[in-house]
């Protein structure tokens, strides 16, 4: 079934943690004094996004496995600077009581929120971004999820590092304008040039610059394997030790960094509601939490005329 207007893939902790770090506790707190910061901010993004992209359908993705088990067994170091110590990510003390929140309201609303166990937001996002009829807007503030725009489907990704009132809205050009590589070839490119925010080494001596230029010759992480080992392939001597001493990273990096798309999803209608699914728990949670206004907001831009 074509559709006309997009479905809009919201990678939820994405945009919770920014909401959270975003909007100061003292701003957005219940009536006893809870903070209810990346609440307030999650929903008034929500309303934000569907005023302005005017989807027909959205899907909200969670991690329900912020660090898999066959990622860490591919390459330890993923994500290890985040483990807390008594195991389970750091997160702050106040903004885990919200999440659970954030998904009560969602359901009041009738907005899908979907998780599958073993797998992280992305690989959801990466799933649904195949699996679902386009035109297909990713919405994150996460560069692993440039490798998921494809101007044929088409998917494109709504980058919220500016902010979601400041989107950067990227196909495939904006893609090898920002990187130097198409977005087929990101992963490969990140696995290169490394992401200490996921604990992704990279290759040492490897920046951005160098990544795209080897990608542009080779064509990307095996090409540039298997030149390794050719004495007429023209590397730098420097450059050429520098990849053979990472060879056991890069045959498992691009492996850690690829977003999955076989998650196996339970069956949801994205359709986006016009009105709240019940309308009665969303009014109590709506006062219980002190989020009226972000709330309504959310509705009324639910309401709104999406054509």
């Amino acid at each position: 079934m074509a559709h006309r207007q997009p479905i809009l893939l919201i990678d939820s902790p994405s945009l919770y943690f920014r909401a959270y770090f975003g909007i100061p506790e003292s701003a957005a707190k219940t009536g006893d004094g809870q903070p209810v910061n990346a609440v307030r901010g999650f929903l008034d993004m929500l309303a934000q996004l569907v005023r302005t992209r005017r989807p027909d359908r959205m899907t909200c993705a969670l991690d329900h496995d912020w660090r898999p088990a066959w990622r860490v067994e591919l390459l330890p170091s993923y994500k290890a600077h985040r483990v807390a110590p008594e195991g389970g990510e750091v997160v702050p003390d106040t903004l885990s009581p919200q999440v659970p929140m954030i998904l009560e309201v969602l359901d009041a609303l009738g907005i899908p929120a979907v998780g599958a166990t073993g797998y992280e937001a992305d690989d959801v996002l990466g799933t649904l971004a195949v699996t679902q009829p386009g035109p297909v807007e990713v919405v994150s503030g996460d560069r692993d999820l440039f490798q998921l725009v494809d101007d044929a489907h088409p998917v494109r990704l709504l980058y919220v590092g500016r902010g979601v009132a400041k989107l950067d809205d990227c196909d495939d050009a904006a893609v090898r304008t920002r990187y130097g590589v198409p977005a087929d070839r990101y992963a490969d490119f990140a696995a290169l040039r490394g992401d200490p925010s996921d604990g992704l080494p990279g290759v040492a001596g490897v920046g951005e610059k160098t990544a795209a230029r080897l990608i542009d010759r080779y064509g990307g992480l095996d090409g540039i394997l298997a030149a390794l080992d050719d004495p007429r392939s023209g590397f730098a001597p420097g450059l050429r030790a520098k990849l053979d001493a990472a060879r056991d990273y890069l045959a498992v990096a691009p492996k850690v960094v690829r977003v999955a798309t076989d998650v196996p999803l339970p069956e949801l209608d994205p359709a986006l509601p016009t009105s709240p699914a019940d309308p009665d728990r969303l009014l109590e949670l709506a006062q219980r939490w002190n989020l009226a206004g972000s709330c309504r907001r959310l509705v009324d831009a639910l309401a709104g005329d999406r054509s």
